[in-house]
């Protein structure tokens, strides 16, 4: 398989992997006080400034023209996910768990497809095995996401796990009353229908604006311009929710800002012009298995068996996914396949023979006729 066969797929997966250190770093941050008002502001404001430079060099001569319609999109992008779906999913993240956050992200998938099925961005016939296997494929991978988190089954131990579970869940025991956890499920859930909106008008956008490094920045600009007013409105006389530190906050808002959304929005964008929003949605539950997978070997959190289960689960889903796509690609391609032509079968040319004859102008109207010919050999 060649390398520009697997871009998209390393893309998606980078973007998953970056969601999951991000959701790692934020909940420490928002423990120690960070405010996600501010959070969504910065990053977005960082993201604008470093990629705005690279817009500039690589696209100074491609970029389309910002039409009204255009910049009402790109408005509407800039208030979807960075103010709308930064600020309710990290306020919610706050009242519930990084865990409960990062589970509900897994029905950006389904959102995601049924849109893109109305708005006619994804090729469905449901008497295809593969419209059928896509369908599944994403069901599937929800499901295995909340096998990780309902089921919990017995510990697996390993070796470097080995005397951190007492501990780890002492420390991770947090008390969360039954009024937050509904209101933080909610903002949750919110943000993630922001999400998949987001995802739809991107890849609409894409179509009329095909600039993904420009778009990118104009999408953090507006959305760090939105998001400030937004700021000023909730945090109206804390002026200290402005002020910088160098510590947790920071750092999580130069990560999130440069990888999650700079580079997440390009990224995504190049992703979505080939395969569309469903196949960039489609990879979401990994983000859990990535950080199963990161918390039992950077914090020597233990693994049970329906985190194991689930992930099994969830990649089963993403491979009916992906064999999907992969066979909606084949058929648009053979449509133009040159083999599959019509051999030439007594076809004729009219031409028009203009010549004098006795000093006056003549027009012979004559047909040439072509025999049947073969086409690699048919």
């Amino acid at each position: 398989m060649q390398f520009e066969t697997l871009k998209p797929y390393l893309y998606v997966i980078f973007l998953q992997f970056g969601n999951a250190g991000l959701v790692i770093i934020a909940k420490a941050a928002l423990n120690h006080g960070m405010n996600h008002y501010t959070f969504a502001t910065y990053r977005n404001l960082i993201a604008a400034l470093v990629i705005a430079p690279f817009a500039l060099i690589f696209e100074r001569k491609g970029r389309p023209k910002v039409t009204f319609s255009i910049f009402v999109k790109i408005m509407l992008l800039g208030f979807l996910e960075p103010v709308v779906d930064q600020n309710l999913y990290y306020a919610g993240m706050k009242y519930t768990t990084a865990t409960f956050a990062v589970a509900m992200t897994n029905i950006i998938p389904a959102m995601t497809f049924l849109m893109a099925w109305v708005c006619r961005l994804e090729k469905v016939n449901i008497k295809k095995i593969h419209s059928i296997g896509k369908i599944v494929g994403t069901l599937v991978t929800v499901g295995g996401a909340m096998i990780m988190t309902i089921v919990v089954g017995p510990t697996i131990g390993l070796p470097w796990t080995k005397g951190s579970t007492t501990a780890h869940q002492q420390q991770s025991t947090t008390h969360v009353s039954p009024g937050d956890n509904i209101k933080g499920s909610m903002m949750v859930i919110a943000g993630c229908l922001s999400w998949s909106c987001f995802y739809i008008v991107q890849a609409i956008t894409l179509k009329s604006y095909p600039a993904e490094l420009s778009l990118t920045t104009l999408i953090c600009a507006a959305g760090a311009l939105q998001g400030g007013i937004v700021t000023v409105i909730a945090e109206k006389g804390n002026n200290s929710a402005w002020k910088l530190q160098l510590d947790a906050g920071l750092v999580t808002m130069v990560y999130g800002g440069v990888i999650c959304s700079g580079l997440g929005y390009y990224l995504s964008g190049i992703v979505m012009k080939a395969k569309g929003p469903v196949f960039v949605t489609s990879f979401n539950p990994l983000c859990m298995v990535i950080v199963a997978i990161l918390g039992s070997i950077v914090l020597a959190e233990s693994l049970n068996l329906g985190r194991v289960v689930g992930g099994v689960v969830i990649v089963s889903g993403l491979y009916l996914v992906i064999w999907g796509k992969s066979k909606d690609e084949s058929q648009s391609t053979s449509k133009c396949d040159p083999n599959e032509l019509p051999p030439v079968d007594h076809q004729e040319i009219p031409m028009t023979i203009t010549g004098t004859r006795f000093g006056k102008l003549d027009n012979d109207a004559v047909a040439i006729a072509i025999p049947p010919t073969k086409i690699n050999g048919k």
